[in-house]
């Protein structure tokens, strides 16, 4: 199989490149930067230019004759939302969305993908408390909901002969990059501890379970409309603290105040303070494998990766 990537330098891409080219498929990868991709990529990868993502399609000639396209591209979340950062974390994903469908509504029809696996997040959901959530749920209408929904809508434009797959995925536990990184250090120094009562469950799923997810919406003609990717046992923020002070032999118990969380993130810190209890029927049903179902294994494994 020939696959197209965009984000491939990102932990989930670089990682999902790796699985594909261990099975012996082709990976070219779409980047912004052609030398940064070389040196951070597997070699066999190949790079290819698409320079700005939010404001011109991908060559053609990059999208023709391959079999999927898996679209990563985005701002990163984690970071304090300016007026700036929320148009880039919007832009970022809704624009380069809408011109690399553009791109491939322009490809011969018998050259053109007949996979799109686009990247998604259970951030459509909104904030919902405690209710589980399939991917038959309801949206939210909170800023990275309106974002997720506007995302979704622009991958999902008809074009025929393409299979549209939208992977709602949650917080990914990653030995590198991600969530657990802005965790561990006050953890490992035994000052980690719930954030804002703890309440509030994680959609986690494991980096390996992600990319196994994405490799089968890849394989599985099944696969289209909306996925969540997360693992089938979503935890509290208590719960994900204190098995990550156990998988640390660190104690895990002293709170940290929502408050203190606002002043540091201001808006974003909305996302760890609220959160979803997103379940993954869909995978389920597609008959998926999850390679790392409970947390203390999840945490446990990325720990000795790390």
């Amino acid at each position: 199989m020939r696959v197209v990537l965009t984000g491939a330098t990102g932990v989930i891409g670089d990682a999902l490149s790796r699985a594909l080219l261990a099975q012996e498929h082709e990976v070219l990868a779409l980047t912004r930067d052609v030398e940064r991709a070389r040196t951070r990529l597997d070699p066999r990868v190949q790079p290819q230019a698409w320079p700005d993502p939010m404001r011109t399609p991908p060559p053609a000639s990059a999208l023709a004759g391959a079999d999927a396209v898996v679209h990563l591209l985005g701002e990163p979340i984690a970071q304090r939302w300016s007026a700036r950062v929320k148009r880039a974390i919007e832009d970022s994903r809704v624009l380069s969305t809408r011109w690399l469908l553009a791109a491939l509504a322009d490809v011969d029809p018998e050259r053109r993908p007949r996979t799109l696996v686009s990247q998604s997040a259970t951030g459509y959901y909104g904030a919902r408390s405690n209710e589980p959530l399939a991917e038959s749920a309801s949206p939210g209408s909170d800023f990275l909901a309106t974002v997720t929904q506007r995302w979704e809508h622009e991958a999902s434009r008809p074009l025929e002969g393409l299979r549209v797959a939208l992977t709602r995925t949650g917080v990914v536990l990653s030995p590198r990059g991600g969530a657990l990184a802005k965790m561990l250090p006050p953890f490992r120094l035994g000052v980690g501890g719930p954030v804002g009562g703890g309440r509030q469950y994680v959609p986690w799923v494991h980096l390996d379970d992600v990319v196994g997810a994405l490799a089968h919406c890849l394989a599985d003609e099944r696969a289209a409309g909306p996925i969540n990717v997360t693992a089938p046992a979503p935890a509290t923020n208590a719960q994900l603290a204190r098995a990550l002070g156990r998988a640390l032999h660190r104690p895990a118990v002293l709170p940290v105040p929502a408050l203190a969380l606002r002043v540091l993130y201001g808006e974003m810190a909305s996302i760890v303070l609220s959160g979803q209890r997103a379940l993954p029927a869909r995978l389920q049903q597609l008959g998926y494998r999850f390679r790392h179902p409970e947390l203390a294994d999840a945490l446990e494994d990325v720990l000795a990766r790390a």
